[in-house]
Formats: C-alpha cells, sequence, structure tokens
C-alpha cells in the first residue's frame, strides 16, 4: 500500500500564503492574521505576511502593532515604496507629522527611481488591495477603482477573481448594485469555486428586487461546488442560510426548513437559524417540531425564538427566558435617557405609539378605534412609525387618528428616541414588542417617563425600562408577577380593545364556502404555527366523538394542510372531515364566521385579534387558559362577555364541553344568543370605556 506524499514546507507556505490572501480579502481578518502568523514563525523575514499584519492591524486601529509590522517589512524591503506609504499613514494617525512626511518624500522618490526587483502576484495583490483601501478610507470610491482595473492590467491572471471581488464589494458599499453584480459575476466566472462570490453575487441580486434569480444562482452554485466544500463550515452555513432566508421570505417554507436543516447539521449551534428552522416547521405543522441534529428537544427548546415559545411551552419561565436571550443578543446597555415616572408638566397627556403594524395588521385592526376614541381635551396623540405603505383606506384612517404622525423609518434608533425625547411624551406605547420587524433599542434607551408595552408580544418582552404591560385580573394573575419583567397595568373590564367599526361582506352561504350543509362546523380559524399536535389530537378526539361535525381551518400554505390531513388520519379520522379557508379581505373574514358553529381555540398559544372577531361576528368560542398570558387572552374576552361556561378547566373538560355542544345545538343557540345580547348592549366590544380606562390608569402612574 503506497504512503501518501508529504508537502514540502515551500508547499505548506504557498498554501498558507494564498488562504491568508483569500481570507484577509475576504473579510475574515482572525483566520488570516493566524494565518500570516504562521507563516512567520516559519520565515520570519515574509515580507507579504509582515505587511499585510500591517494593514489588518491598522484597520483594527492596533496603530502601534501596525507600524512595528511596517518596520520590519520596511528593513526587509527597503525599496519598496508602498510600505512607505503605509507606514505614513500610521504616522499620520499617531499625530507624527514629520515622520508621516518623511515617509511619504521615501516613497515619491522610490516610485521614480528604477524599478525594484518584481514582486511575485501574491505581494502584487496584498500591495494592490492595500493601495486601494487606502483610496477608500479617503473616500475615493473611484480611486480605489481605478487602483483594481490597473491591477487588471498586469501580466498575472491568478488572482483576477479577487480584484474583481472587491470591486463589486466596494460599488456594494456605495449602492452601485448593477455595476457590482457584473464584478461579482467575473469574479465566480474566474473563480468557479469561489464561495464568497457565490454568495455576494446571490445577495446583490436580492437588493436589485431579484429574489428568485438569487435563489436560482445560490442553488446552481450548491451544485456545482467541488467535493468537500463544506468543510468551510462558516461559508457553507452562510450560503444555506441565505437559501432558507429567501425561500421564508418567498413563502416556500418546505424549501426553506430543507436549506437551515442543511445548515444546522454542519453547525447546529447557530441560534438564529435554529429560531427560523423550528418556527417553520411549526408554520408547516411539521411535527415533533423539536427533533434532530443530535439534540434532545430540550436542548432544541433552548434556542426558539420568543414567538416559537408562546406555543412550544405553558411554562411562563420558559418564555421570559426566551424574552431575555433575545434582549441579551439584539438589545444594547443604555442609560434611561429620561427618569422613571419624570413629570413634564403638560396639560395634556402625550402619549405615543410605537409600531411597524400602524396599517393593515392585526395589532391595528384592533387599535384603530383607541386612537380616534382619545380625549383630545385631557390627551395628545402621537404616532412613532415605520410601517410600509399599503395605499389601502384603512391605512389613511389609521394616519388620520393621531395628531401627530411621524415616519421615523429613515431614522436610526438614537434618532427616533431623541425625537420621543423631543416631543416630550409622557407615555410610549410600544404596539411592537420582540415581534418581527421591532426595533426594540428605541425603548431600551427609555425615552418616555413611562414605557407601556401593550398587545404586539403576548409575553414578557424583557427589554429595559418597559414598565409595565396593559392587563386584567384574568389575564395576568399574581402568580405571573414572577415571570414578567414588566409590572401589570391593570384596566378594571378586560385588556383588549375593540373596533366597534368593522364592517362585514355578505354572509356566504355554506355552499359557497364549499361545506356540508347539515354538519355541525367547528371552527379554528388560529395562525397554523399556533396548532400543536397535542392540540389536533384533541380536536380528533372531538370530532370521533361527535360523527356529525367537520372542522375548518384557515390554509396557511399547503405544507400544513397536507400536514394536518396526514394527522388527521394517523389519528382515525378521514381527511375529508377537514376543511380549509384561504386568506381573503377583513370584511369577508368577518362574514365567514358566521357560516361556523362554534369556534376552537388553541392552547397554549390562544386567539387574540382573532378571537375578538369571531366574537364580533357572534360565533361562540370555547377556550382552555392556561398559566400564561398568552394562553388566557381569550379567556379574559369571554369572562368580560359574561361566558364563564366557554372556559374549560383543562383539556378533558375542553373536549367534553365541545362533544356537549356539538350534541345539543339548542345549548349552543341559546349561547350565540346571550353574545348577541351583551354585544348590542355595549357591554362587549366598548371602545368608549376601554379608552376612559386606560387614559385613567395611565395618568394614575403619575
Amino acid at each position: 500500500m503506497a504512503t501518501p506524499s508529504k508537502k514540502s514546507p515551500a508547499t505548506d507556505l504557498a498554501t498558507w500564503l494564498d488562504q491568508a490572501l483569500t481570507a484577509q480579502h475576504a473579510g475574515r481578518l482572525d483566520e488570516a492574521t493566524v494565518l500570516f502568523e504562521k507563516i512567520l514563525k516559519r520565515q520570519p523575514h515574509d515580507f507579504v505576511s509582515l505587511y499585510s499584519l500591517g494593514v489588518i492591524a491598522f484597520s483594527q486601529k492596533q496603530t502601534e502593532q501596525a507600524l512595528a509590522y511596517f518596520d520590519r517589512a520596511v528593513q526587509i524591503k527597503p525599496k519598496f515604496a508602498q510600505t512607505y506609504v503605509a507606514r505614513a499613514t500610521v504616522y499620520q494617525a499617531l499625530g507624527q507629522a514629520d515622520l508621516a512626511t518623511a515617509d511619504l518624500e521615501k516613497s515619491q522618490h522610490l516610485n521614480q527611481a528604477p524599478i525594484a526587483p518584481a514582486l511575485n502576484p501574491a505581494q502584487v495583490l496584498a500591495n494592490t488591495i492595500s493601495q486601494a483601501a487606502a483610496c477608500s478610507e479617503r473616500g475615493d470610491l473611484e480611486g480605489a477603482l481605478q487602483v483594481y482595473r490597473s491591477y487588471l492590467l498586469g501580466p498575472d491572471s491568478s488572482h483576477f477573481y479577487a480584484a474583481f471581488f472587491n470591486m463589486g464589494v466596494a460599488l456594494t458599499g456605495a449602492g452601485r448594485d448593477a455595476e457590482a453584480e457584473a464584478c461579482f459575476r467575473q469574479a465566480v466566472a474566474l473563480k468557479p469555486d469561489f464561495l464568497l462570490g457565490h454568495i455576494s453575487l446571490g445577495t446583490v441580486l436580492e437588493r436589485l428586487g431579484s429574489p428568485a434569480k438569487a435563489i436560482d444562482h445560490w442553488e446552481q452554485a450548491v451544485q456545482t461546488q467541488p467535493a468537500g466544500w463544506e468543510s468551510d463550515v462558516a461559508q457553507a452555513t452562510q450560503l444555506y442560510n441565505n437559501l432558507g432566508r429567501v425561500h421564508e421570505i418567498l413563502h416556500a417554507y418546505e424549501r426553506a426548513e430543507h436549506y437551515l436543516s442543511l445548515s444546522l447539521q454542519l453547525d447546529s449551534a447557530q441560534i438564529p437559524a435554529l429560531q427560523h428552522w423550528i418556527h417553520l416547521r411549526q408554520k408547516q405543522c411539521r411535527w415533533p417540531v423539536l427533533y434532530g441534529f443530535g439534540q434532545s428537544e430540550a436542548q432544541l427548546k433552548r434556542g426558539a425564538s420568543s414567538l416559537a415559545m408562546l406555543s412550544l411551552t405553558d411554562e411562563p419561565a420558559e418564555q421570559l427566558k426566551a424574552a431575555q436571550r433575545y434582549v441579551s443578543e439584539k438589545v444594547g446597555k443604555f442609560e434611561r435617557m429620561v427618569p422613571f415616572r419624570h413629570r413634564y408638566g403638560h396639560d395634556r397627556l402625550r402619549i405615543g405609539y410605537l409600531s411597524s403594524d400602524l396599517s393593515t395588521h392585526a395589532v391595528s385592526l384592533l387599535t384603530v378605534e383607541l386612537f380616534e376614541t382619545h380625549d383630545r381635551e385631557q390627551v395628545e396623540v402621537h404616532a412613532f412609525c415605520w410601517s410600509k405603505e399599503d395605499g389601502t383606506a384603512f391605512r389613511e384612517r389609521v394616519r388620520s387618528a393621531f395628531d401627530h404622525f411621524h415616519k421615523v423609518g429613515g431614522m436610526t434608533d438614537e434618532e427616533v428616541a431623541r425625537l420621543i425625547v423631543a416631543e416630550e411624551i409622557d407615555v410610549l406605547v410600544d404596539l411592537q414588542g420582540i415581534t418581527s420587524g421591532a426595533r426594540p433599542n428605541i425603548v431600551a434607551r427609555g425615552p418616555a417617563p413611562v414605557q407601556v408595552a401593550y398587545l404586539g408580544f403576548p409575553g414578557s418582552s424583557a427589554l429595559p425600562y418597559v414598565d409595565f404591560v396593559v392587563a386584567d385580573r384574568f389575564i395576568f394573575p399574581e402568580a405571573l408577577k414572577a415571570h414578567f419583567s414588566e409590572a401589570p397595568l391593570y384596566l378594571p373590564t378586560v385588556y383588549q380593545v375593540s373596533d366597534s367599526q368593522r364592517e362585514f361582506g355578505a354572509t356566504p352561504s355554506r355552499q359557497a364556502l364549499g361545506l356540508p350543509e347539515e354538519a355541525l362546523v367547528l371552527c379554528a380559524f388560529n395562525n397554523n404555527y399556533k396548532i400543536t399536535p397535542e392540540m389536533f389530537e384533541a380536536w380528533m378526539r372531538i370530532l370521533r366523538r361527535a360523527p356529525n361535525s367537520v372542522l375548518w381551518l384557515l390554509e396557511d400554505n399547503v405544507w400544513s394542510r397536507q400536514n394536518l390531513q396526514a394527522a388527521a388520519m394517523a389519528h382515525g379520522v378521514s381527511p375529508e372531515r377537514l376543511y380549509f379557508a384561504g386568506r381573503v379581505l377583513p370584511q369577508d373574514y368577518l362574514a365567514r364566521f358566521r357560516a361556523a358553529d362554534l369556534f376552537l381555540d388553541t392552547s397554549p398559544y390562544n386567539a387574540g385579534t382573532t378571537a375578538n372577531d369571531a366574537l364580533w361576528a357572534g360565533l361562540p368560542l370555547l377556550t382552555c387558559p392556561g398559566q400564561t398570558y398568552v394562553s388566557r387572552m381569550a379567556g379574559s374576552l369571554l369572562l368580560s362577555a359574561g361566558l364563564p361556561e366557554l372556559l374549560a378547566q383543562d383539556m378533558a373538560d375542553y373536549e367534553n364541553k365541545a362533544v356537549h355542544l356539538c350534541k345539543h345545538p339548542d345549548e349552543l343557540a341559546q349561547i350565540r344568543s346571550r353574545l348577541d345580547e351583551v354585544k348590542n348592549s355595549g357591554k362587549l366590544f366598548n371602545t368608549q370605556r376601554f379608552c376612559q380606562e386606560f387614559e385613567q390608569a395611565l395618568k394614575a402612574l403619575f
């Protein structure tokens, strides 16, 4: 058996140098530093390593160390002009102008002198990168590009791909994405296995508004990489994560999950990738959600996002820990800008609402009438909004509901916080929490004397300086106080506001909806990610015990439908007893509730806005409250409606109540009649009363 040949020391040095230069121009400076230092241990007088380490040290503001490297480089090649230019830059940073001038004069003299012995290709590339970086630091983009163009006229093409790549990076930074695309294409054409080039090309295609083209390029790059390419775990996971991210944006959940799985198989410790992977499985009802990568369910759960945890557990302590992990990773630590309960002394209380959901979104669908109803003799209402303009009449209704509407999408978090301080907002109501699109580093600066969390995230946000969370005595029992960073701001009636101006479309017939005319229709229109396998199993037991019933679900995606149908069959229920409804306009969505007989809530993640809508449409709702805030939302609404019998004690009670109502439609009709009476009497969905109670609670804080 032949023994493998050993590389010579010279071969090792050449390989390390190529790897180090590749890492340097890719921005992996720690990796490059290790390799250059490794070369110097073997070859202490390697000019390229010394020069490159000087460049890296200076870029990291380690000026003294950079100077030491350049001094050694000058000793080795005293006639290389660019080293004097680089050292002059360091001297300038150190305030040693005389020495800087002397080095610049030396470099000019050498440039006019006969040409020094030729550098090897790697040294020429290092020199080029340094010259271009110096131009970029001066803000001279065209100068940097010209440096690379001159290099591309040279005789050695082995590293041309790196020049094209660096030009692309510079152009991207200047917002010249179309030109950057051309450069990145040149780079990967010259070096097809240049993974970072492929990643960057896809990214710029996405920025140019072509996410599908980005996916096509990245997938082609995966298929054409040489064997063993995944050994560069950092770049392989970046490529897989990009594919997962863009597929998720395009709602191709199965493909997104596939690529994130490949990424996590390489490195299962990637928390952001794991968070998205878990939530993608929840959205598809792919059970068990927490499975794989050689980790236990408990280990995977620790990587779940705060949103995912609302469905994964009914333990408030676990939900708080997930929020705290988010805050530790995403939120800075700041001194509070305005002291707690500071009094500005305004005649009217200034309330600011902070959100990216002031558009046709569940939060605004609930709150719009609150904004309109505030007593303008007592309250001045501001919005701090970074919502997308959706062009709807509802968006205009929301915008018009405020006295002052501040569009802050183009501002930094600090600028927004300073604007809130400048407007002397007394109470800042954060409607976003730690949900998608949030900007938690605004409230984390404490720009208002009182900051209140409401609706956006139905749990503790763990955000600094968020002082209170809107609650009632049911949704926030005493036992929860130990598991919330916010104190409860108790309202006497109910925590949730409503819009009494919601309009219904024409009530559709069951035939038009594809539902059986004679069956008892159990409706469960919560988002698919709220459905747990335990919840679905309970529903299947209800269907088996009530043979005349069918289950009407929201179809969020084709994979959830397929998985739910397969799960029904596994539980001995014909998939034909499951009916699915797509998404429709708000007024048609509301009207659709009237075709159902009973709403089955999910637990531990209850219906929020959906529960409000169902009751507004006159549809009775059955819920099973748990220990967490999010598991008690629907129960809070039912108690305010005077329907405590629709709150189950546990899951067995939930099933029994559902089956009993299925078999006694006369009782269900009586409950529906009582619900209509409560609604018509103003005991439920009374925005005027809610607004008065809310304003009184806020004023009491001062």
